[in-house]
């Protein structure tokens, strides 16, 4: 039972969204008494968010079920120095061409999630960039700066892990966290946010700007959160062997986003059930309970709804009866995810067909799954790494099916 008086709380409590908060009590009484607006900042560096980040987007979707209002911080200007946050080395700098475009593809993502509009809790999008373009360094310095202290800085696990691994990290990088602390105080002045959320990693990121919003402005602001986010076998949320899990369909299918939850472990699927869909507790209460090859049901359920959540409810009820006509009865569906290829005259290597299907990442992989016996050519095992495929190959729909293992399937489709 929770101990939260506070709608927003307690479905984030029991559905396991929860790590960390600044101020447990301020927070549930604030999100009780009034709309608390509250925002989660994303950095643009690819056109797309991936799976890894559903997590803060579902906070953002409770947020505003619960009656508040989010704010979707697109990091226009934070993404020009990059978070170094539990990362290795620098990332990339990107030019303001290429931000812009990754913002773009971005945005398009969060309408799928929440509601913008102007009411008091429509979502609002926000980029930082309109604030820290203009900042003047040496007054930013005088006026914000000084409330940092290095030696508090350097005692942040995102900067320690990098000095004890004696691996660089850039004045540059290192000046990240004034400038998130500074979004908070700026989003708090102009939109009266106080609460911000994020990973877990973020949270000394989180803690600077509340303690510089109570130094400059004496303001009440306020953290929270979630786990960072493995699989049962330790592997990171949003990636897998052939690439990231992208939120846009342009970049990943529905289908073979459907196909990602589809194929998670046993292991994971209840709590992944609890974060990225909307099901009532007893019913994924009941879905956990199903045991032996049952659990495939659970994975279905959990395929649909999330892929509902991120492309809509048509899309993903095509994918599950791609899905269903390709695994369980063995036909071609043109749901399918579809690869044009060159005409078929002079032919095309099995292996080259692999890598250009997506199914493999490198002829050389091409290879090992051939000799693994996890090939397949219109449903019939292959174990010569060099057939090649020609118009004879086609099937009375005119596409060859290629299919890795029993649940990755691709149309080769010729062009023209």
């Amino acid at each position: 039972m929770s101990s939260y008086k506070s709608d927003f709380l307690r479905e984030l409590e029991t559905r396991g969204f929860i790590h960390q908060l600044s101020d447990a009590e301020g927070i549930d009484e604030a999100a009780v008494e009034k709309i608390v607006t509250g925002y989660i900042g994303f950095d643009a560096t690819a056109p797309s968010l991936h799976a890894g980040s559903l997590v803060q987007i579902m906070l953002l979707r409770w947020l505003q079920k619960a009656g508040h209002r989010p704010i979707a911080l697109m990091g226009g200007g934070t993404t020009r120095i990059g978070d170094p946050s539990f990362r290795d080395d620098a990332r990339p700098l990107l030019d303001d061409e290429k931000i812009d475009e990754n913002l773009t593809g971005i945005k398009a993502v969060f309408a799928k999630f929440l509601n913008f509009g102007n009411g008091k809790t429509d979502a609002v999008m926000v980029n930082n960039r309109d604030w820290l373009d203009d900042l003047h360094y040496i007054d930013f310095l005088r006026d914000y700066g000084r409330h940092f202290s290095v030696n508090r800085m350097l005692s942040f696990d995102s900067v320690k892990i990098r000095l004890e691994r004696e691996q660089n990290l850039s004045f540059l990088e290192f000046n990240y966290m004034i400038l998130q602390a500074y979004d908070f105080v700026e989003l708090n002045r102009k939109y009266g946010c106080t609460l911000q959320m994020g990973g877990s990693d973020q949270w000394g990121n989180i803690v600077n700007g509340i303690e510089l919003g109570r130094r400059v402005d004496g303001s009440s602001l306020f953290g929270l959160t979630s786990p960072l986010l493995t699989t049962s076998s330790g592997a990171k949320m949003g990636k897998t062997a052939s690439g990231a899990v992208w939120l846009n369909a342009d970049m990943l299918s529905p289908y073979d986003y459907w196909q990602y939850w589809r194929n998670a472990e046993d292991a994971d699927v209840g709590r992944f059930l609890k974060l990225f869909t909307e099901l009532p507790l007893d019913e994924i209460a009941r879905l956990e309970r199903l045991e032996g090859s049952e659990v495939n049901e659970a994975k279905k359920v959990l395929a649909t709804e999330a892929t509902a959540m991120a492309h809509g409810r048509a899309e993903a009820e095509k994918a599950a009866n791609a899905a269903r006509t390709a695994f369980e009865e063995g036909a071609i569906s043109a749901d399918m995810p579809t690869v044009e290829i060159d005409a078929l005259e002079t032919g095309l290597g099995l292996l080259t067909a692999l890598v250009q299907a997506g199914l493999c990442s490198s002829t050389s992989d091409a290879r090992r799954q051939i000799k693994g016996g996890a090939v397949r050519v219109n449903d019939a095992q292959v174990a010569d790494e060099k057939m090649v495929l020609a118009r004879d190959d086609l099937t009375g729909e005119d596409v060859i099916k290629l299919s890795l293992g029993k649940k990755k399937h691709v149309l080769l489709k010729p062009k023209g």
